[in-house]
């Protein structure tokens, strides 16, 4: 792990790097190779200051657990000075688990055999962290014995109840959430354990034509290539849900997997609903939303449809918008919400035949146009004009970035009155398209 000295160092050489970058430009155009330059440059000086705010807030935590279990002692001892004061268990090393996920990418293992890797963990340790879990989210407390183990990765249940979900949980909650928001399974999902944002690089206008020419000539210079930037921050999403006092104490069946479970819920539901229409203001940017930092408006097809439907010929033309790359792409879908689905349905082509054609096996879902159908509820489903009713894209165009780690606190005296214990829960994640010709929207006219 880099000291603070080194990180300081770090910062210095990027804003270094970074200011020479700027005046040597100051006075003429930069080049396209500069601008790409100075990008990265500045990208390198905000990941220096996201590293060194990161140490800091790292060394200023561990500071205050000290103090806090120092002073403890002390009042301990003054109360009685043959107690023994059991200080806190340290909250998770989250640089820790950064450097496993590092390591597991280098090793070339995707998205799901990572978790399949934190998820199929089994051995005695993991199995402590799953009991005391289950006990800390039954009875709010957990066997000393096991709260004894470092590896728990947990605060003191006796300052508030909080607790840092261990990896285990926290996989398997990610995993839930893939398999329950669509756009997840499919789009291009990072992790972010040091970083706060995420910097993505987009092709804004593409390299002009090339010059039919003489052997002895290299044509003309292109002045139309242009990058841009697309920036992910992960913001806050929290709920909360309701257990009953009763079914804690009673429970037959796993609290861990109810709270996971109704967890995964809350959090999904809300994300595949910023990921469709999101405004990018505090939350993900979403596909049916134009802006020019995601799809601008010049995406949208309404062409061939009517003011109040979906046309075969509208979808066809939705289609062709994409280029043959783009088509051949695996993670080619469309989106629409089911009151869609039910239009397209019955479409027929010249011929009377419907133009839908049914998935037939187990891995082949249902297809319009011979393109896969995602069906979600929170796609648009308001059949007017000029108003969006679904979208054709290779979805690993639409980035997600997820700040790892879920935070659960249990508050036990707030639903007294009702027998019940609240559990919140929070997570970190933002997402956007970061390349607009990867999709076309369907409208209407």
């Amino acid at each position: 792990m880099a000291t603070m000295r080194e990180l300081y160092r770090a910062k210095a050489e990027a804003y270094s790097h970074f200011k020479g970058l700027l005046e040597a430009t100051a006075d003429v155009q930069p080049t396209a190779e500069q601008s790409a330059e100075m990008d990265l440059a500045e990208e390198a000086m905000d990941v220096a200051s996201a590293n060194l705010k990161s140490h800091q807030e790292a060394e200023s935590r561990r500071d205050k657990l000290q103090a806090a279990a120092d002073e403890l002692e002390q009042a301990k001892a003054v109360a009685s000075p043959s107690v023994q004061v059991e200080k806190p268990v340290d909250i998770v090393d989250r640089r820790a688990l950064a450097d496993r996920l590092r390591g597991w990418a280098e090793e070339g293992k995707n998205r799901a055999e990572i978790l399949e890797e934190m998820v199929g963990a089994d051995n005695e340790q993991s199995r402590d962290v799953q009991r005391a879990t289950s006990q800390w989210l039954m009875r709010g407390q957990i066997d000393p014995n096991l709260r004894s183990k470092a590896a728990l990765q947990m605060d003191s249940d006796t300052l508030g109840g909080y607790l840092v979900m261990p990896e285990r949980f926290v996989a398997q909650l990610i995993q839930t959430l893939d398999e329950k928001v669509d756009i997840r399974g499919l789009a291009n999902v990072i992790s972010l354990a040091d970083a706060e944002s995420l910097g993505a690089p987009s092709l804004d206008t593409d390299i002009a034509d090339t010059n039919w020419t003489t052997e002895l000539l290299i044509g003309t210079a292109d002045s139309s290539m242009a990058f841009g930037k697309r920036r992910l921050t992960p913001h806050v999403l929290a709920k909360y849900i309701l257990v009953s006092k009763d079914l804690l104490r009673t429970a037959a069946i796993s609290v861990e997997a109810i709270v996971r479970e109704r967890l995964a819920y809350k959090f999904g539901t809300v994300q595949e609903a910023a990921f469709m229409t999101g405004s990018g203001s505090a939350q993900p940017l979403g596909l049916f939303t134009a802006s020019s930092n995601g799809i601008s408006t010049g995406r949208d097809i309404s062409t061939d449809n009517t003011t109040t439907a979906i046309t075969a010929d509208g979808l066809i033309n939705a289609k062709y918008k994409l280029t043959s790359a783009y088509l051949a792409a695996g993670n080619l879908r469309w989106i629409f919400h089911r009151d869609a689905v039910k239009m397209i349905r019955k479409l027929k082509d010249g011929n009377g035949q419907y133009i839908w054609r049914p998935g037939l096996a187990g891995d082949s879902g249902d297809q319009i146009l011979d393109v896969p159908v995602v069906m979600s509820e929170w796609a648009p489903n308001t059949f007017t004009t000029g108003l969006y009713v679904g979208l054709i894209g290779d979805l690993s165009h639409y980035w997600i970035a997820d700040a790892m780690g879920v935070e659960i606190q249990r508050l036990v005296e707030l639903g007294a009155a009702t027998n019940q214990d609240y559990f919140i829960g929070r997570l970190k994640t933002d997402g956007m398209p970061i390349q607009e010709n990867a999709f076309a929207r369907v409208t209407l006219t």
